[in-house]
């Protein structure tokens, strides 16, 4: 129903909370008040997660980290995917990484720089992080082709913000897409900024949801910061998606509170002002209104909810800290179900190096241990 009744080439927005936490209730999808104060108190910890990892990075803890601050909402949007389908990231999803029901533990691990966390459990429909800007929709597109061929019943979601929307990779997909009638959810988190760049400077598109009527299948522009409306876009593509009625396009309108990376300075392309303005749509602000309308919600429990939610990200952070190191050769055993000759024989040859060099350590402390007195090795000396 959403995607008939809001037309983006009209600048049609689906918003079915406002601000002040009321609903249109005629939009309201199927989500009882009990689910919607689980998954605010989710977001709640998806948050501090969020700003731990700043701070971990500004402790020299933690990598170049991309935070998600301000979209918690439509990083969500991964709660209403089903155990069929497939979730394809970029590096901002941290948090629907989180919904998606990964652990917080390994996801810190994999920005404090191990590979190991994106190996994910047995199972798990989730691809690694896609670092290069735009290439995961063709991911996607590959995967739920795939799917499609082979009868498996999910779809492939693909997630992605409005500076790769510029990239011939997600035009190339979302064309393929349509032309396949493939089971995609093509899911733009339109932040605002594409590093600097504001959207205005992208395109002159009145918004990127209709886009998609150019490839043959339905768009929809959502309030990105509702977390119903995210709901209820969602919920319909997938099941559209998933009966053979091929892709569809979300558009989540959202804002990014924070910098573009621990790498950024957002000072330099927008104000305080600027950001401030955004503050009252904040998509948790939303959901405190609604449910202390509906009197699931007071300061007290709000303590409550930050307790639990400071102690499981306290512990997440804890057990990514006391990970061992990987040894150099995971580096090989992660990419392929069964390794081809050419890796085995590089593996072989870095297990070889890195004897090699262990033995050379060796010696030379041998050596200088032969010489009492002297920092340095004896040989050449005689």
């Amino acid at each position: 129903m959403y995607f008939e009744r809001f037309d983006p080439a009209k600048g049609q927005m689906l918003q079915v909370l406002d601000q002040d936490g009321r609903v249109a209730e005629d939009l309201r999808p199927d989500l009882t008040d009990q689910r919607i104060r689980e998954l605010y108190e989710r977001l709640s910890v998806m948050r501090l997660a969020d700003q731990t990892a700043l701070s971990l990075q500004r402790e020299g803890r933690m990598g170049t980290y991309a935070p998600f601050y301000g979209q918690e909402a439509a990083q969500a949007s991964a709660a209403f995917l089903g155990p069929s389908d497939w979730l394809v990231p970029s590096y901002r999803e941290t948090g629907a990484l989180f919904m998606r029901g990964l652990p917080l533990a390994l996801l810190y691990r994999y920005w404090m720089g191990d590979e190991r966390g994106m190996l994910f459990p047995e199972g798990t429909r989730v691809l690694p992080v896609e670092i290069v800007v735009g290439a995961q929709p063709l991911h996607a597109v590959g995967l739920s082709w795939g799917m499609m061929l082979q009868g498996d019943p999910g779809a492939a979601v693909a997630y992605f913000g409005d500076g790769a929307s510029s990239q011939g990779d997600v035009h190339e997909a979302m064309n393929f897409a349509g032309v396949f009638r493939t089971p995609t959810v093509f899911v733009c988190q339109n932040n605002q900024f594409a590093i600097s760049l504001p959207r205005s400077g992208q395109t002159a598109a009145a918004n990127i949801a209709l886009r998609a009527a150019g490839y043959g299948f339905p768009g929809i522009l959502v309030d990105g910061n509702d977390l119903l409306a995210v709901a209820g876009a969602m919920t319909e593509a997938l099941a559209a998606a998933r009966a053979g009625s091929g892709p569809r396009l979300i558009e989540m309108l959202t804002y990014r509170f924070g910098p573009h990376t621990t790498s950024d300075d957002p000072t330099k392309y927008r104000t305080a002002s600027d950001v401030e303005a955004h503050k009252p749509f904040d998509p948790l602000l939303r959901l405190r209104r609604y449910l202390g309308g509906r009197g699931l919600w007071s300061e007290q429990e709000e303590r409550l909810i930050l307790a639990r939610a400071r102690a499981e990200v306290e512990e997440a952070v804890r057990a990514a800290e006391a990970m061992p190191p990987a040894p150099p050769s995971d580096i090989f055993d992660y990419t392929c179900r069964t390794a081809p000759p050419s890796l085995e024989r590089q593996k072989d040859e870095l297990d070889a190096f890195l004897k090699g060099e262990a033995g050379r350590g060796a010696a030379e402390a041998g050596g200088r241990a032969s010489r009492p007195g002297s920092g340095k090795p004896s040989a050449g000396r005689g």
